[in-house]
């Protein structure tokens, strides 16, 4: 499974996929919070037979992490890395994951996968170019 872009997830978190993205966000966090069928956590090490789970469900704690700071490469990669490892050890997850995938990957200005951008400068003397993609804040040439 190709990793989850950082990108994506911070657009989800902070609302700016707009209203298909929101109802989008909502269902990574259903799936997210899901247990498995013998009601524990995906993913997580079991408590004793005569106890209640303790361990909230794997992606759980990342994902409320990127909520509170929604443009935080770092909290989405952590996010993006839990949700590859519970896909990994759960295939029921990876299944309802990648049909996730699917949907935020037809949302319209978003991307949820590694992209290759190939640009070209051609003819006389240049000024200042800049090549670039997914830039998430400002750009300053000086001045």
């Amino acid at each position: 499974m190709v990793p989850i872009a950082p990108e994506l997830l911070m657009a989800l978190a902070g609302g700016t996929a707009g209203a298909a993205g929101e109802q989008i966000w909502t269902s990574l966090r259903n799936l997210v919070g899901r247990r498995s069928p013998t009601g524990e956590p995906h993913g997580e090490p079991q408590g004793e037979p005569d106890q209640e789970p303790q361990q909230e469900p794997q992606g759980e704690r990342e994902l409320t992490a990127l909520v509170q700071v929604a443009d935080s490469t770092e909290r989405a990669r952590e996010l993006a890395e839990a949700l590859a490892l519970r896909a990994r050890q759960d295939p029921a997850f990876a299944e309802a994951l990648a049909a996730w995938r699917r949907e935020a990957d037809a949302l319209e200005g978003t991307r949820s996968g590694a992209g290759d951008v190939h640009n070209t400068v051609s003819g006389g003397t240049q000024g200042t170019v800049i090549m670039a993609r997914d830039v998430h804040g400002s750009i300053n040439l000086g001045g």
